[in-house]
């Protein structure tokens, strides 16, 4: 009579060193074992190594023997667990549950914001397979150390409420200065391609219109309309118009010495040359000025610019604007034709930006990020980055720091 196949896991822990998964494997190979699934993590140099196998059962106890005897040479710790076939079977059963990321940004990583997170996780019904840093290693010298930090879970299960769960997020993000990104763990989100960005106070620190309004000595006004539009309590076309015409007179050339000196926000240039470097297409989608977009364009080397169009004569403004206002509505219209034209489903489109007036094109993308955005504009959207600079974006979208260090 024939002896059932039998389904064992081991966990193996220790001194980490080149070698040890290819010794204990090979011992695996000599019975043909199959491997039912693998995972390995190191941590400070100890391993942290799990296998799951099947064997015909006259072979179990010989390749425990030999794994133990190895595992003594190698200096690691072994254990073995006999898992029966109904487990083996609930386990495989769970795999086709609905997965999610969950990634954690902040200048410095704490076990409040782990702690916190993983309780809303288990709060919600929701299992924890894996964690992993996308930061890079943390020196003990304060005065060395990087000034982000970001840690991503992979998440197993179906949320209770996932509307609650996002609450419950940004509750905690804002108390324990973090930010935390909850995506589907799907194939689009691995396979993003267009990037849109907002200019004024998302690329810039500033808003350029604005500093073309303290040229024209009507700073003060132009400010106050600015930001009761951001914090969407008047409409962005109208608020437009109004400061706008506010500028009538002010000599060109001051273009030209505000666009030479624009702040650039923390983290863009390592950003831009992430995205440029693993074949995004980037895009400026701004209610600002097509003059000052077009600097950035040729800065970063920027694919498509949409902004608006001041009217000159003479070398001054006239207070007036030529074509349609690119406000909110006008925005998500041209995140959708862009992804048309590049062949790419709007699910593997990301935007960025802060003023309520990115709202539509930040719903409709596949990912939708508020950079340090108004406090209606982050509860609305349902990705968001206040902590850190804008190559935060790079985590939400998964990348490593030892990844984007050889890209740039």
């Amino acid at each position: 009579m024939q002896e059932k196949d039998e389904i064992i896991f081991i966990n193996v822990s220790g001194y980490d060193r080149p070698g040890v998964t290819a010794a204990l494997t090979g011992i695996l190979a000599k019975k043909n074992a199959v491997i039912l699934d693998i995972g390995q993590a190191d941590i400070h140099s100890n391993l942290s190594l799990g296998i799951l196998f099947q064997s015909a059962g006259r072979d179990s106890g010989d390749i425990m023997k030999d794994l133990l005897f190895k595992s003594y040479e190698l200096g690691v710790t072994i254990r073995f667990d006999p898992i029966s076939t109904e487990d083996y079977s609930r386990w495989v059963n769970m795999q086709g549950k609905n997965r999610y990321i969950i990634t954690i940004l902040g200048r410095k990583l704490t076990a409040r914001q782990i702690a916190g997170v993983s309780r809303i996780v288990a709060d919600q019904g929701m299992n924890i397979d894996d964690i992993r840093r996308l930061t890079g290693r943390i020196p003990l010298d304060e005065m060395e150390r990087t000034p982000k930090a970001s840690v991503e879970f992979s998440v197993r299960g179906t949320p209770r409420d996932k509307k609650q769960m996002q609450l419950a997020f940004l509750e905690l993000s804002s108390g324990l200065e973090m930010d935390v990104s909850f995506q589907e763990d799907s194939m689009y989100r691995r396979m993003r391609r267009l990037i849109c960005f907002d200019m004024d106070s998302t690329l810039i620190k500033t808003e350029v219109i604005d500093e073309l309004a303290e040229r024209a000595g009507v700073g003060e006004q132009v400010r106050a309309i600015t930001e009761s539009a951001m914090r969407g309590e008047i409409d962005f076309a109208e608020s437009f118009k109004e400061r706008v015409a506010l500028l009538k007179g002010l000599d060109v050339s001051v273009m030209q010495e505000i666009a030479e000196n624009l702040p650039i926000t923390e983290g863009v240039d390592r950003l831009m040359q992430v995205l440029k470097r693993v074949g995004f297409k980037i895009a400026i989608l701004s209610g600002g000025f097509t003059y000052f977009g077009n600097y950035l364009k040729q800065k970063y080397n920027i694919d498509y610019v949409y902004a608006n169009e001041l009217e000159i004569e003479d070398g001054k403004l006239t207070g007036r604007y030529i074509g349609d206002i690119v406000d909110g509505k006008r925005k998500a219209e041209l995140l959708r034709l862009i992804s048309q034209v590049e062949n790419v489903d709007i699910r593997q489109t990301v935007a960025v930006g802060d003023g309520a007036n990115d709202l539509p094109m930040i719903s409709i993308a596949g990912l939708g990020i508020a950079f340090h955005a108004k406090p209606k504009v982050k509860e609305t959207a349902k990705q968001s980055i206040s902590t850190i600079g804008l190559d935060g974006v790079l985590y939400f979208l998964g990348y490593k720091d030892s990844y984007m260090n050889e890209q740039v």
